[in-house]
């Protein structure tokens, strides 16, 4: 059949949302993450995709060490820049993404992944995370009970014992009182 009664097919090709995450090396100087990621979403973009979000890489520690032949020589690494960018695309284009990310030698490692809607509708934010489990919190002093069962050679036995009482009189005023409160609330 000649070209020209060929018949022309302009249905646009169904397009997915997807996640890339990616480790930065730890080695590549802090100022210059920021261009290592503008060159991960221009090879994003590059590839007719569309980015709708991201999280820019910070430094943070590795669950575990990851070794990889860089330079000639197996190298381990411990802590690396983590980050990640969402984007909508043809399945077609992911090829092009991935070879890009390989050949880039400041990308210790990727990984590329089809995000449901759920997972669209709702990002997670992982360094903010990491911040949130930092987080310090502290136990009230009316629930620490002070151990007295080690005895000091000084101190006699009877007055270990009656600080032991003190302490049983306390918890006990304490647990009164959050009765009587519970008692109150559920009358209420």
């Amino acid at each position: 059949m000649p070209a020209a009664e060929a018949e022309v097919v302009t249905e646009d090709a169904e397009r997915f949302s997807y996640e890339l995450s990616f480790h930065v090396l730890p080695t590549v100087a802090e100022g210059e993450v920021s261009a290592v990621f503008d060159t991960i979403k221009a090879a994003i973009t590059g590839s007719g995709a569309e980015l709708f979000d991201e999280e820019a890489p910070e430094r943070f520690d590795l669950a575990y060490d990851i070794v990889t032949h860089l330079e000639g020589k197996n190298r381990k690494f411990s802590s690396a820049y983590f980050g990640w960018a969402r984007f909508t695309s043809e399945a077609g284009a992911l090829a092009s993404i991935t070879e890009v990310l390989d050949a880039n030698t400041q990308v210790l490692r990727h990984m590329l992944v089809k995000l449901t809607k759920a997972e669209e509708a709702h990002p997670f934010r992982f360094h903010e995370a990491l911040q949130d489990q930092k987080k310090v919190t502290t136990v009230e002093e009316s629930t620490v009970v002070p151990d007295f069962t080690t005895v000091k050679a000084e101190e006699p036995a009877k007055e270990v014992e009656a600080k032991a009482e003190e302490v049983k009189e306390e918890s006990a005023e304490v647990d009164d009182k959050e009765l009587e409160k519970a008692l109150e609330e559920k009358e209420v």
